[in-house]
C-alpha cells in the first residue's frame, strides 16, 4: 500500500512512508539491533512507517499517540512543557538510538513531549504492538531499549529532584519575605519612635539638669530607673486587668499634678509598675517637679520598651534564618518551656501599628494556667504573627478582635492540650473557600496584597513542629481559629514527613 502523510510545524513538513523491516534493517546505524532472525519473526515487520523531516519540524506533540522510534539520520530533541508554561529540555537522541520505549514500558498512552527535528532527520516508527514484537524477537535491541529506559528514568528522577528542591526553596523564600515583613517594620517604627524619645528625654534632663537633687530624691531616682531597665515587659495580663491598671495609675498620676498622666500610665504598667513604687517619688519631689521626674521616668519606660520591641523583632529574624539553616534537618534541640501568653502579647507589641491604624481594640481571655508547653518545636510566634495579622486585616475599622486561651482534657486519662483561639468580626470565609485556606499560595486577598503562605506556614508548625491541631469556625461577623497545642513534649512522636 502507498501512503504519503504530511503534518508541518512553521511550515516545516516531515513526511511518512510505509516501509518493511528487512528494507531498514541493513542500515548502518541500526543494523548491529536485526540480526536475520529478528527480521523473519517480525509478522508486523511490513508495516513500519519512514518519516523523514526537515530541521526544526515538530515530531510529537503533547497528546498524541506513542510510538518507538529509531534514529537512522540526524538529531531530535525532547522537550516537556511545565504546569508554569516553562519548557524543559529532557534529552536527544542521534542515529543508532532510540526514543519512546519508557513512556510504552511505563504504560502510559499518550506522549507528554514535544518531539523535534534539530536537523533534518530520517527515523523509524513503531507502533505499541510493534515495538512489543521487537522486545520479544530482537535480543540486541530490547537491551538497547531497557538501558535507554533505566538511564532516562535516572536523568529523570535526578532532574525532578532538583527541581522539587527548587520549588522548595522557592516556597521557603517567599515564606520568609513575608515572615521578615513584620519585625523589619516592627523594627523599622520602633527605632523611629525612638528618635523622638530620646528628643523627650534630653529637653526632660536639660530642664531637670538647674535643679539640685536632695540624696532622697536621688535614691528614688534610682530605685525607679533599676526597675525601668530590668525587664522588658510585666507578666501578660488580661484586657480588664490591662484596662483597670492603666486607669487606676492614670488617676493616680492626674491626682498628683502629672501632665500627660493618661499617655505615660499604660507604658508605666506594661513594664510592671505600682502605685506603691511610685509612692517615692510623689513624697520626695515637690509638685512643681513631681511632673518632670515622672514624665521622665515615663519616657525612659517607652524607650525601654521600644528598644525591647526592637530586640523582639531582631531576634524574630535571626530565629527565621536559623530556620532556613534547618531546613533539611529535624528539629532535635533540647525540650524548652514556652510561654503562651508572653508570644502573645510580644506579637500583639509588634503588630501595634496595624491596630493603632484601624483603631481596632483587643480583647484579651487569658484564662489557661499554666500557659507554658513544653516542647522541642521552634517558631510558634511565627503562628500567632499570622493569625492576628491576618484577624486585623479581615476587621473592619473600630471594631474589635478576641485572643482566647484555655487549657482541655486531663481528665480520666486525656492528655491536656493548651488552646488559642483568635477571632475578629469580619465578613467571614465562605464554606466554599474553607477547604483551601491552609494550601501553600491560596489567598482571597487582592493581588499584591497577601502571597497566601499565612495560613499554610500556620498549618505546617502547629501541625508538624509542635503536634497539634488547628481549625477554623467562620460565619459573617464571626470567625474564629482556634489551635490546641499538646501541654507535653511531642517528641515521642515520629516527625512528619516531608512531601
Amino acid at each position: 500500500m502507498d501512503q504519503a502523510a504530511e503534518m508541518s510545524e512553521g511550515q516545516q513538513p516531515f513526511n511518512i512512508q510505509p516501509i518493511a523491516l528487512r528494507d531498514v534493517a541493513g542500515h548502518p546505524a541500526v543494523a548491529h539491533l536485526f540480526a536475520e532472525a529478528c527480521v523473519d519473526q517480525m509478522p508486523g515487520g511490513e508495516e513500519l512507517d519512514w518519516v523523514t523531516a526537515r530541521a526544526g519540524s515538530v515530531l510529537v506533540e503533547p497528546g498524541q499517540p506513542i510510538y518507538y522510534w529509531l534514529m537512522l539520520e540526524g538529531e531530535t530533541r525532547a522537550d516537556r512543557l511545565e504546569a508554569d508554561n516553562t519548557i524543559t529540555t529532557v534529552g536527544y537522541a542521534k542515529a543508532g538510538e532510540g526514543f519512546g520505549e519508557a513512556l510504552i514500558l511505563s504504560g502510559k498512552s499518550r506522549s507528554s513531549f514535544v518531539i523535534t527535528a534539530v536537523t533534518d532527520c530520517a527515523l523509524i516508527r513503531f507502533t505499541q504492538e510493534n515495538f512489543w514484537q521487537l522486545m520479544a524477537a530482537c535480543p540486541q535491541l530490547r537491551k538497547m531499549a531497557l538501558s535507554d529506559m533505566s538511564r532516562r528514568l535516572q536523568v529523570y528522577q535526578v532532574e525532578a529532584l532538583h527541581r522539587e528542591k527548587l520549588v522548595s526553596l522557592g516556597t521557603l523564600s517567599a515564606g520568609l519575605m513575608h515572615e521578615l515583613n513584620n519585625p523589619g517594620a516592627a523594627a523599622k517604627r520602633a527605632a523611629s519612635q525612638l528618635r523622638e524619645n530620646l528628643k523627650r528625654l534630653q529637653e526632660l534632663s536639660l530642664r531637670s539638669a538647674g535643679k539640685p537633687k536632695t540624696p532622697v530624691q536621688l535614691e528614688c531616682m534610682h530605685s525607679l530607673l533599676e526597675h525601668a531597665v530590668k525587664s522588658c515587659h510585666a507578666p501578660a495580663l488580661s484586657s480588664i486587668e490591662q484596662s483597670d491598671a492603666e486607669e487606676a495609675m492614670s488617676s493616680w498620676l492626674e491626682s498628683a499634678g502629672v501632665e500627660n498622666a493618661y499617655a505615660i500610665a499604660p507604658a508605666l504598667v506594661e513594664i510592671g509598675f505600682t502605685q506603691n513604687e511610685l509612692d517615692c517619688a510623689r513624697e520626695a519631689f515637690d509638685d512643681g517637679h513631681l511632673s518632670d521626674a515622672l514624665n521622665w521616668l515615663g519616657a525612659l519606660v517607652s524607650s525601654v520598651s521600644l528598644v525591647c520591641s526592637i530586640e523582639e523583632a531582631i531576634s524574630r529574624v535571626t530565629d527565621l534564618v536559623m530556620a532556613v539553616k534547618r531546613f533539611a534537618y529535624d528539629d532535635r534541640s533540647a525540650a524548652r518551656e514556652v510561654n503562651v501568653h508572653d508570644g502573645l502579647q510580644s506579637t500583639l507589641t509588634l503588630l501595634g501599628h496595624k491596630l493603632r491604624i484601624k483603631q481596632i481594640t483587643v480583647e484579651k481571655r487569658f484564662a489557661a494556667s499554666p500557659a507554658t508547653i513544653q516542647t522541642r518545636g521552634s517558631a510558634l510566634s511565627q503562628v500567632w504573627t499570622n493569625l492576628i495579622d491576618n484577624a486585623v486585616d479581615a476587621s473592619p475599622p473600630n471594631s474589635q478582635i478576641e485572643i482566647s486561651t484555655w487549657t482541655e482534657g486531663g481528665d480520666s486519662g486525656q492528655p491536656r492540650s493548651l488552646v488559642v483561639c483568635v477571632g475578629d468580626h469580619g465578613t467571614g470565609i465562605p464554606p466554599e473557600v474553607r477547604p483551601h485556606i491552609f494550601e501553600a499560595f491560596f489567598t482571597t486577598k487582592p493581588q499584591g496584597a497577601g502571597t497566601g503562605l499565612g495560613l499554610e506556614i500556620v498549618h505546617r508548625i502547629v501541625t508538624q513542629k509542635f503536634n497539634g491541631t488547628i481549625a477554623v469556625e467562620s460565619e459573617p461577623g464571626n470567625t474564629r481559629f482556634i489551635v490546641r497545642l499538646p501541654m507535653t513534649d511531642g517528641s515521642d512522636k515520629p516527625p512528619a514527613s516531608r512531601s
